[in-house]
């Protein structure tokens, strides 16, 4: 029988360690006594196991684990001789980008693009894949001690052209809203140009400690994106660059058709930073402009009061004027 505890094994794995726990899943460091190899076995709670919506992540991240190999994504393993439900994936030393992020708030110019063309490097093979990631964040980027990256959880990643999965149908699997592009956020079936947008919010805050948009809760969070324009980069820290900047609001803009069309030209701009052109953007000039959702209603009420009135004053002028 499995022993899912430190000396114990999993059918033909010893287990070392937890490593991390979640609300759905425990993950273990562990060797392969096949083999003798490292690896790191993600096994669900037992509660999560009867949740179908989980079972079909769960499903799916195995499925791209273990079709996709690239040293930049991270490996799942193939095991069908299972006692029981559980990932064995390729063990990874380093940290998470979080964790980076949580001790030293934010990064250096070169070290930040130096990470983020990592993560598009590795964009670039997923997508070519027809593999989209849609769920970009630092939990899920872990950075050896090179600064290498590795792309971890793609439990709600899809094929381009598959069903679509909301924001709104997996608020609680999907987490923080700080990454969604403006167009997941709107229901729409999130693309490769999704995950570069996620990928200039990443940038902005290891350059910036902070992220572009926010909100006391995740529907504020979307609204403050599809309403407001973010501080420029380079006014909470003046050491980027315009042409760095520059790169940051072509990733994010609001409109997918206005951003990078690949990470490979996401990833060519910052290698090439001196050839980058700088716009004189109208977002730079106005982003301490706020609206809200409220605004713009209480707007669309006044406007329609005012219609009747508009309608009896011409009226008058006409009746005066004949």
């Amino acid at each position: 029988m499995a022993s899912l505890h430190p000396g114990g094994t999993l059918d033909h794995y010893r287990i070392e360690k937890l490593v991390a726990r979640s609300g759905m899943a425990s993950i273990f460091r562990g060797t392969d006594l096949r083999n003798n190899r490292d690896v790191a076995i993600k096994v669900p709670h037992p509660e999560m196991e009867g949740d179908p919506t989980f079972f079909e992540r769960f499903k799916r991240e195995e499925k791209i684990g273990v079709d996709l190999d690239h040293p930049a994504v991270m490996k799942v393993f193939a095991d069908d001789d299972r006692s029981m439900m559980y990932m064995v994936m390729e063990w990874v030393d380093g940290r998470l980008l979080r964790q980076i992020l949580v001790e030293q708030k934010k990064l250096p110019a070169e070290r930040a693009a130096r990470i983020t063309r990592g993560i598009l490097d590795a964009l670039d093979y997923v997508h070519s894949h027809g593999v989209v990631h849609r769920d970009l964040k630092p939990e899920n980027i872990m950075v050896d001690s090179e600064d290498r990256v590795k792309l971890i959880d793609f439990g709600i990643a899809g094929a381009e052209g598959s069903r679509r999965l909301t924001f709104a149908k997996l608020t609680a699997a999907m987490g923080t809203p700080d990454y969604i592009s403006p167009e997941q956020v709107k229901g729409k079936r999130g693309d490769a140009r999704s995950d570069l947008y996620s990928v200039g919010v990443i940038l902005y805050e290891m350059l910036t400690g902070d992220v572009p948009f926010h909100g006391p809760n995740a529907f504020a969070i979307m609204n403050d994106r599809l309403l407001n324009n973010f501080t420029p980069p380079r006014e909470l820290n003046p050491a980027i660059s315009p042409q760095l900047q520059e790169v940051i609001y072509r990733a994010l803009e609001r409109d997918p058709k206005n951003r990078y069309a690949s990470a490979h030209e996401f990833a060519k701009d910052l290698e090439h930073l001196d050839e980058v052109g700088v716009s004189d953007r109208p977002e730079m000039h106005d982003w301490k402009k706020k609206r809200s959702p409220w605004g713009r209603r209480i707007g669309f009420y006044v406007v329609m009061a005012l219609i009747p009135v508009a309608i009896f004053w011409l009226l008058l002028y006409v009746a005066r004027h004949t």
